[in-house]
């Protein structure tokens, strides 16, 4: 029994040994695709389930770079090994109107959708403008921080399209979450605007509970610098109740008049 144990290990570290050394090739190999591009077929025939993430990920962004050539063969990969991330992201890279057509597909499925959404999303920003309505909002209303960020993310490439009401009623939701990071990622999106609705919402942040969601409000209102975002911290910095805050609205109205 001993003996069949120790056979076990020696045979698990070599192939281990085996492994890391044929991934350094690899990665070696990566390393001068600049002198020597890589063919799309060679790095599809590299890519396996079984190498290390970090080297996964590597030949799945060189496939995507290759856009019109990488695209037949990511295909062919998600065919063989299923919604892999990797693959899913490098999909989105390599920036094919079929890959966006697969990537909008897979969202429409429940089942898909639930298990890899996020990156479904992440790799669908590029096409932030063309992506349905609905696929926003159901991304922006999900419970989980990260797809709320993914679809602020996506809401940037399409906000221009969009009236200063739709877009703030777009963001409400992530204006309205308890997680500094997504209601930072909104004032963010909105700040681009100069509108006085929007610098009234931003505004209304500033009294927030969050100390880093009232800083990045006393910012957006500052880069905003319209007759509108002056008059919203000019009424801050009369009318709240705490010294710094007050005292934050008067330094971003100095800075505006100094300019």
């Amino acid at each position: 029994m001993r003996n069949s144990n120790a056979n076990w290990l020696q045979s698990w570290v070599h192939a281990d040994q085996t492994m890391t050394a044929d991934e350094t090739v690899l990665w070696d190999r990566l390393a001068q695709s600049r002198r020597a591009p890589l063919e799309p077929s060679w790095l599809g025939e590299m890519y396996s389930p079984g190498l290390s993430i970090d080297l996964r990920r590597a030949l799945c962004e060189k496939l995507g770079m290759l856009a019109e050539a990488g695209w037949p063969v990511i295909n062919e990969l998600l065919q063989t090994h299923g919604l892999q991330e990797e693959l899913i992201l490098s999909a989105g890279l390599c920036h094919q109107p079929e890959a966006r057509d697969w990537l909008l597909n897979q969202l429409d499925c429940d089942t898909t959708a639930d298990a890899h959404g996020l990156a479904l999303m992440e790799a669908l920003s590029c096409w932030g403008a063309e992506v349905p309505e609905h696929v926003l909002i159901r991304c922006l209303e999900h419970p989980a921080q990260q797809h709320r960020l993914a679809g602020l993310q996506l809401l940037t490439f399409r906000s221009h399209t969009l009236t200063d009401d739709a877009l703030l009623k777009l963001c409400e939701t992530a204006l309205n979450d308890f997680r500094a990071p997504v209601v930072i990622g909104a004032i963010r999106l909105l700040q681009r605007r100069d509108g006085s609705a929007l610098a009234e919402r931003i505004a209304s942040l500033c009294d927030s509970t969050s100390d880093s969601i009232a800083e990045a409000a006393f910012r957006a209102l500052g880069c905003i610098a319209t007759p509108a975002s002056q008059r919203c911290l000019l009424e801050l910095s009369q009318t709240l109740k705490n010294n710094t805050r007050r005292d934050m609205a008067c330094e971003q109205l100095a800075q505006q008049f100094r300019h």
